[in-house]
């Protein structure tokens, strides 16, 4: 369990952050890259759930807890016993919920512009940003292997995030459709 006394340490101000295995990088490596990026993709989330109702909300509070799980699987680099990593039943819970949700939607006719309700743009700005993290454990993955359901997880986050949008839109007025050329 997590327990922190003091906020400052002061271990970081020469501009090294330490890991879960108490090895020690630079803040401004592509780990830290990857977490920070998961952490703000946890911030815009924080965001949307503020707006959200029901089982939206419920929802989004359930990937925040697991946002910190994968930061955490990002913190801990190689193998080492009793790390907390993303399993299989974090994305798969995912992939049900995104079809569940798609189920009630027709089909897209239009790319969506992010917008309509301000829980729908806080949605779409999440899905933005989430992907932006993966990007960014993507640039990781290539240097130093991750766990592969990390990765997916991050995929399925962005997806699960624009069905949601288009979820939330649909019980209050629809998507807000391009109009290719609308301004010409």
């Amino acid at each position: 369990m997590v327990k922190l006394n003091r906020i400052y340490t002061r271990t970081g101000d020469a501009g090294s952050a330490g890991l879960v295995d108490g090895s020690r990088v630079s803040k401004a490596c592509l780990r830290m890259a990857a977490i920070g990026e998961v952490d703000e993709a946890n911030c815009a989330i924080g965001v949307a759930r503020a707006l959200a109702q029901g089982d939206t909300e419920r929802a989004l509070g359930r990937i925040q807890n697991e946002l910190f799980d994968l930061g955490a699987d990002l913190a801990t680099p190689g193998e080492m016993e009793g790390a907390l990593r993303m399993v299989a039943p974090q994305v798969e819970r995912l992939e049900r919920e995104i079809d569940a949700m798609n189920e009630t939607l027709a089909p897209l006719s239009s790319f969506i512009l992010p917008g309509g309700s301000p829980v729908v743009a806080a949605l779409h700005l999440a899905r933005a940003v989430a992907r932006r993290a993966e990007r960014a454990a993507v640039a990781l993955h290539e240097s130093a292997p991750l766990n592969p359901l990390a990765l997916a997880y991050l995929n399925r986050l962005s997806d699960w995030l624009f069905v949601a949008a288009r979820h939330v839109a649909a019980q209050g007025g629809g998507d807000v459709l391009w109009e290719p050329g609308a301004t010409r």
